[in-house]
C-alpha cells in the first residue's frame, strides 16, 4: 500500500476531531472515555481483529477513576527484538477557560463558527480564517499526537513487509498534573523489556510544539526532557497581637521577600548545551492562619516551578539557601530601620529587636531532631503519611512533616526550612555518546535533510523539551548520589512520589519528540497547524521508525 500523503491528511483532521469531542479533562470520568476510545479504535484495525491479546489496557493502581494507558504491540512478518516506542498522553487540562462558551471547546468546528463572532486578537483572528488551523481542547496538546501515532501504526500494520521488528503504542493518562500514567506503566515496559525481550530503540512523543518567539515557524525535533524540581520554604515566624505588631516577626515579610528575589529571577536560569531553562516562578505563596483574628501569621508557605537541564539538587538548595539567608537578614534590618524610625517618632527608646537569621534544609532539621528524639521522628512522621498520603494534596503532606520536626527541635525561634516537594521529573537527552545514540542521531539528521528538501519546512534539533513531558520517565540522567540527596530533603517521597528510578535505569529508553505545531496550548484560542501536523508529522514519525528498524 502506497503512502497517500493527502489521505493522510484527511484522516489526520477526521481522526483528530473524533478524539478531541471525547472530553478528557485530567481528573474526571472524561480520562477513562478516551482510554476507551483508543482501544476501540486500535480493535479496529484488522491486524489487531486478528491478534485481539496484541491490545490491552493497564488500569492505574489504587486511582480512584480507573483511568487506565491504553497499549498496542504491532510485530512485523520478519521477526526482530528491536522495538520503536510511539506514546503520547490522552487526558487534557480544564475547559473553564472557555467561559460561556465552554461547551464548544470540544466541538472544533462549531466552536470556530462561533469564534468569527468573537474579538479575538489579530494573528489568532488570521489564522481562523485562513482554513489553516483546527482550534480547541486538545487540538495541539494533544489529541493531533495520538492521532498521528494511531495512522502510522494503521499504515504499519497493514505493510508488515516493509519493516523489521515491533512498534509499541502507548497512551497514557495523568499527564497534565503528576504523570501517574507513564508512572504507572513503567512495570508494563519493564515487562515486556524483560519477559518479551523487546529491545527499545528509541521512543516517540509527539507532545506539543511551536513557535518560540513571534513570527517564529521552525519545526522543532527535541532529544530529550527539561528537568523539574519544586523547592518549598517553610517560613515559622512569631506571632503577635496587632496593637504590639513590632513584637512578632510576620512570615509573609519573609515569604514575600524570598519571592520577590526568586520569581522569574532570570539569573536563575539552568543552562546546559547552549539551552536554557524558563527560571523559577512561583507557583503557591500562603500564610498558614485558617482564620481571621488580631493576631499576626505564626507561619508561611511557598513553592516554586524549577526547570533543570544540569544544575543538580544540592546546588539548588545551597543557591536557594543563601538566596532565603539573604532575604531573612534583610527583613531584619528592615525591620529594625522601621522600628527604629516608629520608635522616634513616638518617643519610645529603641531597642534592637531580637531577630536571628536561621536557615535550615529538611535534611539537616531531620538529623536535628533525629539526635534529640530518635526513632519516635520516623513514628511521628510515619504517622502523618499514614493519615494525610491517600486524600490530601502531596505539598501540603510535605509541610505538615515539616511542621512536626520543628515541633520536636529544642529551638522555638523563627526559621525557613528549605525543602522539596511534589513532583520531580528528570531530566535526560540523547547525547550521542553511545553508538546506539550515535546512530539514532545520524539517523535523525539525515529524515531531517530529506524532509525539509520534500517539504520546504525548516527543522531545528534542540535538546530539552521546554515543558513537562511523560518521556522524562523513560530514561533520567541524575547520578545516584544525586538522587539520593533529593530523597534526603524531600519529605515522604517513597509515599508521596514513588518515582521507580531502578525501572527507569532499567528501561534507558532515548526520548525523542517530533511535535504536533501549533499555537495556545492551554488556553481558549489553542489550535493545531494543519499542514505541518497532519501533512508533515505523520509521514515523519513513520519514516524514522523504518529508518531505526530497517537501517
Amino acid at each position: 500500500m502506497i503512502w497517500d500523503t493527502i489521505k493522510i491528511a484527511k484522516e489526520m483532521e477526521s481522526l483528530t476531531v473524533d478524539l478531541v469531542k471525547v472530553q478528557s479533562v485530567n481528573g474526571t470520568e472524561g480520562e477513562v472515555h478516551i482510554a476507551e476510545k483508543i482501544e476501540n479504535i486500535l480493535r479496529g484495525f484488522s491486524y489487531f481483529k486478528a491478534n485481539a491479546d496484541q491490545v490491552w489496557t493497564k488500569t492505574v493502581d489504587h486511582d480512584f477513576l480507573g483511568r487506565k494507558s491504553v497499549f498496542a504491540l504491532l510485530k512485523s512478518e520478519s521477526p526482530s527484538k528491536k522495538t520503536v516506542l510511539l506514546h503520547a498522553h490522552s487526558d487534557t487540562v480544564t475547559i473553564d477557560d472557555f467561559g460561556d462558551i465552554k461547551d464548544l471547546a470540544v466541538q472544533p468546528y462549531k466552536l470556530m463558527e462561533k469564534l468569527k463572532d468573537v474579538n479575538l486578537l489579530p494573528d489568532v483572528k488570521a489564522d481562523l480564517e485562513s482554513g489553516d488551523w483546527v482550534f480547541g481542547r486538545g487540538t495541539v496538546d494533544m489529541k493531533s499526537g495520538i492521532a498521528a501515532h494511531l495512522l502510522v501504526l494503521k499504515y504499519l500494520s497493514e505493510n508488515r513487509n516493509v519493516f523489521s521488528g515491533n512498534i509499541l503504542f502507548m497512551a497514557n493518562p495523568i499527564e497534565e498534573t503528576t504523570h501517574g500514567g507513564i508512572i504507572d506503566a513503567l512495570p508494563e515496559l519493564e515487562y515486556l523489556q524483560s519477559e518479551e525481550e523487546l529491545e527499545f530503540e528509541c521512543a516517540i512523543n509527539t507532545d506539543f510544539v511551536g513557535p518560540l518567539y513571534s513570527g517564529d515557524n521552525t519545526r522543532y525535533i527535541y532529544l530529550g526532557s527539561v528537568g523539574k524540581l519544586l523547592p518549598a520554604f517553610y517560613i515559622k515566624g512569631k506571632e503577635t497581637h496587632v496593637g504590639q505588631a513590632y513584637e512578632g516577626l510576620d512570615p509573609n515579610l519573609i515569604a514575600s521577600e524570598i519571592t520577590s528575589r526568586i520569581d522569574l529571577n532570570a539569573d536563575l536560569a539552568d543552562e546546559a548545551e547552549g539551552e536554557v531553562t524558563q527560571p523559577p516562578v512561583t507557583l503557591k505563596q500562603k500564610d498558614l492562619k485558617p482564620t481571621y483574628n488580631v493576631q499576626t501569621p505564626i507561619s508561611s508557605f511557598l513553592y516554586f516551578n524549577y526547570y533543570v537541564h544540569q544544575i543538580t539538587p544540592d546546588r539548588v538548595l545551597d543557591q536557594l539557601s543563601r538566596i532565603a539567608e539573604n532575604s531573612f537578614d534583610d527583613v531584619i534590618n528592615k525591620l529594625n530601620s522601621e522600628y527604629r524610625k516608629y520608635c522616634e517618632r513616638s518617643g519610645v527608646e529603641f531597642k534592637q529587636l531580637p531577630w536571628k537569621r536561621r536557615v535550615m534544609t529538611y535534611s539537616a532539621l531531620f538529623e536535628k531532631v533525629y539526635g534529640l528524639h530518635g526513632e519516635e521522628v520516623n513514628k511521628r512522621l510515619g504517622g502523618i503519611l499514614d493519615q494525610h498520603a491517600a486524600h490530601m494534596d502531596p505539598r501540603e503532606v510535605g509541610r505538615l512533616m515539616v511542621e512536626e520536626l520543628l515541633l520536636l527541635d529544642d529551638d522555638q525561634s523563627p526559621v525557613i526550612v528549605l525543602f522539596f516537594a511534589t513532583p520531580y521529573v528528570p531530566r535526560n537527552f540523547v547525547k550521542g555518546q553511545t553508538e546506539k545514540e550515535k546512530d539514532l542521531l545520524e539517523k535523525l539528521h539525515s529524515l531531517i535533510r530529506e524532509t525539509a528538501s520534500e517539504t520546504g519546512d525548516t527543522f531545528a534539533i534542540h535538546k530539552f523539551f521546554p515543558s513537562l513531558t511523560d518521556s522524562s520517565y523513560l530514561c533520567l540522567d541524575d547520578t545516584d548520589t544525586e538522587i539520593e540527596i533529593l530523597k534526603k530533603n524531600y519529605p515522604g517521597m517513597d509515599s508521596l512520589y514513588p518515582v521507580p528510578i531502578e525501572k527507569i535505569r532499567k528501561l534507558n529508553v532515548p526520548a525523542l519528540n517530533f511535535g504536533t505545531w501549533g499555537k495556545d496550548a492551554h488556553k481558549k484560542t489553542e489550535r493545531v497547524y494543519k499542514p505541518y501536523t497532519f501533512g508533515v508529522l505523520p509521514s515523519l514519525i513513520k519514516n524514522y521508525c523504518l529508518k531505526v528498524l530497517n537501517e
